[in-house]
């Protein structure tokens, strides 16, 4: 971790890893989990005094709401495909 610290973020995981001979993904969780502990985890919210269950509860209606508009999208770009597929036909 001191080696990659040390490189001010000017090389990667998998390059510093290599170097001592581990994964890269092993050294960005050993990165990650140290951050945490030390309170400084590269994620944190802005809502300083929502719970995890708060959070939790938060982001499933988020992701509700994504979802319904991705159906929405998925229609109206299955519209603009078939216009264009009509169009195309029409100017042959």
């Amino acid at each position: 971790m001191a080696l990659y610290r040390a490189a001010g973020g000017k090389r990667t995981y998998a390059a510093v890893a290599a170097d001592v001979g581990v994964t890269g993904e092993s050294l960005r969780s050993w990165v990650r989990q140290a951050d945490e502990q030390a309170g400084r985890g590269h994620v944190r919210s802005d809502r300083s005094g929502e719970s995890r269950d708060e959070e939790l509860a938060r982001l499933r209606a988020e992701n509700g709401r994504l979802r319904k508009a991705e159906k929405e999208w998925e229609i109206e770009r299955e519209i603009l495909r078939r216009a264009a597929a009509y169009l195309a036909k029409g100017m042959k």
